[in-house]
């Protein structure tokens, strides 16, 4: 195995080595979640009593809208591209991802464009306010001028994004170690394709709305402005035509992460491989067909309410099927609870309680009560947080001690868990209360009612903010040194070759010739 690996500024710049180019996704990732956390937390202060203390209604607006930016672009997608950059050729038995040099390329695009989102602060008439979702004509006729700021952003990660699902495919069909056939692949490798393919699907759709958003606000067009025969709830079909499948490809990688944990420490193989396969892309093209349901509110038709409610409600069925097998994995195993598998334990079992408040949200005449209140920013956190984030943070503690050859220490690991489960609660379960007592959501002030609910929320944000620093101490230190040396085999019984075929720390240059799969 090949050691030699250049030093200074030029690797980081100029690298084509996936294992450098998945270390600056992840800590790009993690400097992306705490900007958009620290706009959370700027949301939750000012939420933490009735009146306005701190923000006007614009700039409160502003707060909202760059924290699901950035949370969502910035902070989880990143890590799962660092994640699949780490893994995906060891687990293959690959010797880099199969286009190095667009590898490179798709990360550095990102800092160009979060520079350029963070940047509309400082511009007249403040950052974009118009809610994650930018709904026309809000960001058409009413954004302010940083919104042009916004839809450049938003093209560069969308290049960005797709460059990745392509580096992902090319490589996953082309360079998998002989003998390796689709149905060995590991499960965080399936996730990440059906994710990719995904991601070349709706990416370009994302590019076509705010392209059209562009040319309503500067050239004459009026593709969502009804004064000149356009159609603003085609905005929303166009951007739930990308954002519904979005929030799949938000939590489909973290679904492999979970199939290789639970196994590792339920000393058991994953029960119901092919199941799972396709659960996972039942999943993924159930999603195209649900955009919709987004929409109950704008009138539809009875009889396409009727569909998508329905279409929602099966989607359960395939994320039923993995949830059962990930229980019956760990059945009768010889369970021990390391802090990846904790953080696996919460994702699974918060997972489904955001899923169950999904099914809720599925039918129509409950969703006309529920629709923009605070329901449904607790039903989206529950799937997003103890979701993609816990899933994120398991992978980082599974797999670190492989990747630097240190072991964390358990102990803190433990306490970084346990203080993350209160707050995540403590955060978000209040939300479902107020919101079905008909909190809205995106509205700085309230009714005094509100405020026992959203003073325990603005309380849990700021310690699970808190929290996440002990993960960064956590990750610091095991990096120079940690408690020991990690084994060769870190995790007793893990799957994968990126265990059985490299020493670790795992080397710069992973395999000078692919290994054989039995």
């Amino acid at each position: 195995m090949g050691s030699h690996k250049p030093t200074g500024i030029s690797r980081w710049l100029f690298t084509t080595n996936h294992k450098d180019i998945g270390t600056m996704y992840l800590w790009f990732s993690f400097i992306m979640f705490l900007t958009g956390g620290a706009f959370a937390l700027g949301i939750r202060l000012e939420l933490f009593q009735p009146g306005l203390q701190f923000w006007d209604p614009n700039t409160f607006n502003s707060l909202t809208t760059m924290h699901g930016l950035i949370m969502v672009f910035g902070a989880v997608m990143p890590a799962f591209v660092g994640l699949a950059n780490w893994l995906i050729p060891m687990q293959i038995g690959a010797p880099d991802m199969a286009l190095p040099r667009m590898n490179n390329w798709s990360f550095w695009i990102l800092p160009f464009a979060f520079g350029l989102l963070l940047s509309s602060f400082f511009l007249p008439g403040g950052a974009p306010n118009f809610g994650w979702t930018f709904y026309a004509p809000l960001s058409t006729k009413f954004g302010p001028p940083s919104t042009d700021f916004f839809i450049f952003g938003v093209h560069l990660m969308g290049i960005s994004s797709i460059m990745g699902a392509i580096n992902v495919i090319v490589t996953v069909f082309n360079m998998r170690a002989p003998g390796m056939t689709l149905m060995k692949m590991p499960m965080f490798v399936w996730t990440w394709v059906i994710t990719a393919f995904l991601l070349i699907m709706v990416m370009p759709v994302l590019a076509g709305a705010v392209t059209m958003m562009l040319t309503d606000r500067h050239f004459g067009t009026s593709f969502f402005d009804a004064a000149g025969g356009g159609d603003p709830v085609m905005f929303q079909h166009i951007f739930w035509f990308f954002g519904h499948p979005e929030v799949y490809i938000m939590i489909l990688p973290a679904f492999g992460i979970a199939s290789h944990i639970i196994p590792t420490f339920s000393r058991k193989p994953l029960f119901g491989y092919s199941s799972m396969v396709y659960a996972t892309a039942s999943i993924a093209f159930l999603s195209f067909i649900v955009w919709a349901h987004h929409m109950f509110t704008v009138g539809m038709p009875v009889v396409g309410e009727l569909y998508f409610m329905i279409a929602t409600m099966i989607i359960a069925v395939p994320t039923g099927v993995k949830i059962f097998n990930w229980v019956a994995t760990m059945w009768q195993g010889s369970l021990t609870f390391e802090t990846p598998m904790l953080f696996a334990l919460a994702f699974v079992i918060l997972f489904t309680l955001g899923g169950v408040s999904g099914v809720m949200l599925a039918m129509t005449p409950v969703d006309k009560q529920y629709h923009d209140t605070y329901f449904v920013v607790a039903h989206f956190h529950y799937v997003l947080f103890p979701g993609a984030i816990f899933g994120t943070i398991a992978a980082v503690y599974y797999w670190l001690p492989k990747w630097v050859g240190n072991m964390y220490n358990e102990t803190l690991g433990k306490v970084h868990f346990w203080l993350s489960i209160i707050f995540v609660n403590l955060t978000f379960f209040p939300m479902h209360f107020s919101g079905l007592a008909g909190m809205q959501r995106r509205v700085p002030d309230y009714n005094m009612m509100f405020e026992d609910f959203n003073r325990m929320s603005s309380i849990g944000a700021l310690g699970l903010g808190l929290t996440q620093l002990l993960f960064f101490y956590i990750v610091v230190q095991c990096v120079r040194g940690g408690t020991g040396k990690a084994t060769g085999e870190v995790w007793e019984g893990a799957e994968g070759l990126e265990f059985t075929h490299l020493p670790s720390p795992a080397p710069y240059h992973s395999f000078d010739e692919a290994p054989e799969v039995k």
